[in-house]
């Protein structure tokens, strides 16, 4: 076996991102076969035992994820020069409260980033993190999570469309993943998917002669969009899991 640095090897295992493990690293807060590590790009063999110490632990339970119900209008990244950023809404007064849960902390914006994308014309789930752990989780390369939509399309379906939206389509000439993919209504498609290219939905409707409409993602894991208001948002609650 060949050796690995070891932050890779953490974010793999799901212990925190690349970026957190260097930050750990530094701080002397990882041990290697019971070992304290603190020199950036060290590296392990794969099978080694890579632990925490209670500083990391303790930083880690302190981090935040924030549901929110993003409105029309507003992306996701900041790459998208010139539009509103998702982000800008989680202040005090958009938060949803329901008698769980902490109120709003300024301290909570901190490092918090999208955990996956959706684009300017679509409503619905975004996830907020400052938990690599999470964002890996929903966004890493290996994420088998399922997202939920529903999408209102126009249009004409071509011969065995739905078919192909299941299964058989590629798209910058790559096969993407089995889906499922059926009727809601006469107007409207109801999408679980376990991967997310940009604009994926969009681009497979046009595939087989539809025009997305109306976009809303529903669910991602067991975790629900539920009755949140539009432009509000949550806290993750304890013992919620994706």
């Amino acid at each position: 076996m060949e050796p690995v640095r070891i932050s890779k090897l953490m974010a793999q295992r799901g212990l925190c991102s690349r970026r957190e493990a260097d930050a750990y690293i530094e701080r002397g807060w990882v041990r290697v076969d019971g070992r304290i590590v603190s020199e950036l790009g060290t590296k392990a063999l794969p099978n080694a035992r890579i632990t925490l110490e209670r500083q990391a632990a303790r930083r880690q339970t302190g981090k935040v994820t924030i549901i929110l119900n993003k409105p029309v209008g507003y992306v996701s990244h900041q790459s998208d020069k010139g539009h509103r950023l998702a982000a800008s809404l989680i202040q005090a007064r958009t938060q949803h409260r329901t008698g769980h849960g902490p109120s709003f902390d300024p301290a909570h914006l901190r490092g918090l980033a999208p955990a996956g994308r959706l684009d300017i014309d679509s409503q619905g789930l975004l996830v907020l993190t400052q938990d690599g752990r999470i964002a890996r989780q929903l966004i890493g390369d290996d994420s088998g999570i399922e997202k939920e939509y529903l999408v209102r399309v126009e249009g004409r379906l071509s011969t065995n469309g739905l078919a192909l939206l299941n299964h058989g389509l590629s798209l910058d000439g790559q096969a993407l993943r089995p889906a499922q993919v059926q009727w809601q209504n006469e107007d409207q498609l109801h999408f679980i998917l376990r991967e997310g290219r940009k604009r994926q939905i969009r681009r497979m409707c046009e595939l087989v002669g539809l025009k997305v409409v109306g976009l809303k993602r529903v669910r991602m894991g067991r975790v629900v969009l539920g009755d949140l208001p539009v432009g509000q948002w949550r806290y993750l609650r304890d013992g919620e899991r994706f």
